[in-house]
């Protein structure tokens, strides 16, 4: 029996593995922070209905969080302004912003003790609180850091909250940050749209449901199909890497190879809806497009113009080997080299104009190459044919192609090689040429020579 050992271990290995791959825990979700920075300055006394606005406002958080205690991969913190100093006429402290409670799993019950014993007492430093909320969140490289600010006055400080909250958007450090405006009054409800989400509570039970709301959105993502359409506004065009830019930071979010579902319908994707994106589909030239909003909670289309279509690059009567080839592609009319394709390969573009650079002997200019949509256009480029140059010694020399009683440069000779062979395209051409031991012009040699494609030719000099 002992012969059968080796393969009783591999076995009790192979099932083991099995089981560990069965046992492994999922990957953790990415970790959300919520910070809450609220407002506790003295204007919160202020009667809302039938109650301080202060005592309405708290009724309504400790509720929400309530219902989101005990989520996974979610922290809470609180940070308050305008209650540790009382205002006086023509006496106001802007430091008036504090930490109360900093992120943690059970940091909810302490939230709920520090909002029943807050006092409203001060002043309204949005923008200090906002600046001072980025030392809130410990460090983390991609936890979701989201800020939501309840507030029923403006910026009293003299400083832009609104500078501060792009500022801090644009490092990275937190999100587009949610502001709820609490029973405010005419322009000043505007006031606050450029920090970030803004949304008007003008009623306890409006602000119940804009909080709800907002912490929906901020907990979860959404879906979202991303139609890459053709000519004819057909969502048909897939196969193409893309990419979800942070419209603001330019940080990727998202890369992936765009596909259809079993159904042939574009596949469903899962986006965080907290972004505006620069969406990006790598074809060529890339499709972009700037500025895209999705909807929480909703099932979103982004459309991107797409239209595509086949370029094909031959040798005409040749057996398709000239691979090393390249044709410089341009859009129609540009200079700025659009892609660079091997001759006898196929690529797509966008559907469009196009000027081709074929780097053949002589360079070969072909403009106005039309690629229409799922179709395929092809170029063909004559076969070269093999010119072999044979000097009695080496010396300076070219090749001219010749256009009626033109000279075209083609290539120059070697003046230290000993023999010359290049691959050039069908036509008429002179190669001039003199020993590096002969010291007078007169000495010049030049010799016609004709190309034929796939057949090759010796100059004898």
């Amino acid at each position: 029996m002992r012969p059968f050992r080796p393969v009783l271990l591999l076995l009790l290995l192979l099932v083991f593995a099995t089981v560990q791959a069965q046992t492994k825990p999922p990957a953790r979700k990415q970790l959300t922070r919520l910070l809450f920075v609220m407002d506790a300055s003295n204007s919160m006394n202020a009667f809302w209905e039938n109650q301080p606005k202060i005592n309405a406002a708290r009724e309504v958080l400790l509720r929400s969080l309530a219902e989101i205690e005990g989520q996974p991969d979610l922290e809470i913190a609180l940070r308050l302004y305008g209650h540790q100093t009382r205002i006086e006429p023509g006496k106001q402290d802007c430091d008036d912003t504090r930490l109360e409670v900093p992120f943690g799993p059970k940091s909810i019950p302490a939230i709920r003790e520090r909002m029943r014993t807050v006092q409203c007492l001060g002043t309204t430093p949005i923008a200090r609180s906002l600046l001072r909320a980025a030392d809130d969140f410990p460090t983390c490289s991609d936890c979701r850091n989201i800020i939501i600010l309840i507030t029923d006055g403006i910026e009293a400080c003299d400083e832009d909250p609104c500078a501060v909250s792009r500022a801090l958007q644009a490092k990275g450090i937190i999100l587009k940050p949610f502001v709820i405006g609490v029973g405010m009054q005419g322009d000043e409800k505007y006031s606050l749209q450029c920090v970030g989400n803004y949304y008007d509570a003008g009623t306890p039970a409006m602000f119940d449901q804009v909080l709800r709301l907002v912490i929906s959105q901020a907990l979860n993502n959404t879906t979202t199909t991303l139609h890459l359409l053709d000519v004819n506004g057909k969502p048909r065009e897939t196969n193409v890497p893309v990419t979800f830019y942070d419209q603001r930071t330019g940080q990727q979010r998202y890369n992936f190879v765009h596909t259809m579902n079993q159904r042939g319908e574009p596949d469903t994707l899962t986006i965080d809806p907290l972004h505006t994106y620069r969406v990006v589909a790598h074809t060529i030239p890339p499709s972009v497009r700037e500025n895209v909003a999705v909807k929480a909670g909703e099932h979103n289309i982004i459309t991107l113009d797409c239209g595509q279509g086949d370029l094909e690059l031959r040798t005409e009567g040749g057996l398709g080997s000239e691979r090393d080839i390249h044709a410089i592609v341009r859009k129609d009319g540009m200079d700025a080299t659009l892609h660079v394709q091997d001759l006898n390969s196929t690529e797509r573009y966008r559907v469009g104009r196009y000027d081709l650079e074929v780097l053949t002997l002589p360079r070969l200019i072909i403009p106005d190459v039309d690629v229409k949509q799922s179709a395929v256009t092809t170029i063909g480029v004559p076969q070269p044919g093999v010119i072999n140059i044979v000097p009695t010694a080496p010396g300076p020399g070219a090749i001219f192609v010749k256009d009626g009683q033109e000279l075209r440069w083609v290539v120059d000779l070697d003046p230290t090689a000993a023999r010359h062979q290049f691959r050039l395209q069908p036509g008429q051409y002179k190669v001039v040429y003199r020993s590096d031991s002969a010291r007078q012009t007169i000495y010049t040699i030049e010799k016609d020579f004709t190309i034929t494609g796939g057949q090759s030719t010796t100059v004898n000099l």
